[in-house]
């Protein structure tokens, strides 16, 4: 049974406000300044809901995303701030040259939320990303870890049982596509769920690309229950223990939420 969510745009789009006022930028706060003059590259920004909260504290703002549909959506529910010019919604590849060409060496801030467990090659695209930086620049990463108990994204399942079911994701992808296939779900939705599956990422791994590629975490948070998991589940945000944090591998079990900002 799919959340409210996924089938209603504007229920979507004020959960993504109301979680990134709370949430994100709050935390991106803390290590670099949210105000006028700031510039805010937001990619799969989906309906924009992110970006509203930095639009009021006065940054420029661009939304990126691969999806038409989403952006019209973005256009419309922010209408007002893009007839004023105080943001912007692309329907592009930043992979594309003549988005490279127009906004390299651009932002102070790089929003990636929910993002980066669906790209592929993510070695090569957050490297990529260090483009679009201005010199004191930084990329906010958040993200489910892989193999906490719903890193597999099945909640967006049809099927009530398979949606509130842990871990499953994590069997070998043969067996998880005809479990998926067995309970009725849509192809569409096991394409989704077969996807996020091959483009896995780890807190482990995710460290490891940015030390390799020379980047440095400025700073990091962990959650043992995602802030977002309000809206999914009923439950309140809560962070993970300290301990936990420590304890390579065994964290990404019980970790089901990490927010990062990495620089230069």
């Amino acid at each position: 049974m799919a959340l409210k969510q996924h089938k209603d745009d504007k229920v979507r789009f004020d959960q993504q406000v109301e979680n990134s006022r709370n949430f994100v930028l709050p935390f991106i706060a803390q290590t670099k300044p949210v105000g006028a003059g700031i510039r805010v590259l937001e990619i799969g920004t989906g309906e924009g809901g992110v970006l509203l909260p930095f639009i009021e504290q006065g940054c420029k703002c661009i939304g990126v995303d691969l999806s038409p549909i989403r952006i019209d959506l973005a256009k419309n529910f922010l209408e007002k701030e893009v007839a004023e010019g105080k943001v912007e919604f692309i329907c592009e590849n930043v992979y594309d040259e003549p988005f490279l060409t127009r906004f390299q060496n651009s932002f102070d801030i790089i929003i990636l939320k929910d993002v980066i467990e669906h790209v592929p090659e993510q070695e090569k695209f957050i490297q990529y990303l260090v483009n679009f930086l201005n010199s004191q620049g930084q990329i906010f990463f958040g993200f489910p870890p892989w193999y906490m108990p719903f890193g597999g994204h099945q909640q967006v399942c049809r099927n009530k049982f398979m949606s509130k079911l842990p871990y499953y994701h994590i069997l070998p992808r043969f067996l998880y596509k005809r479990i998926l296939r067995m309970a009725g779900e849509d192809e569409p939705i096991i394409d989704e769920l077969l996807e996020i599956k091959d483009t896995q990422i780890t807190i482990e791994r995710f460290e490891r690309i940015i030390k390799k590629i020379g980047l440095k975490v400025v700073h990091k948070q962990h959650y043992l229950i995602n802030p977002i998991y309000r809206y999914k589940f009923g439950l309140e945000p809560r962070k993970q223990l300290k301990l936990f944090t420590w304890l390579p591998y065994f964290r990404d079990f019980v970790t089901t939420c990490v927010y990062y900002t990495v620089g230069r």
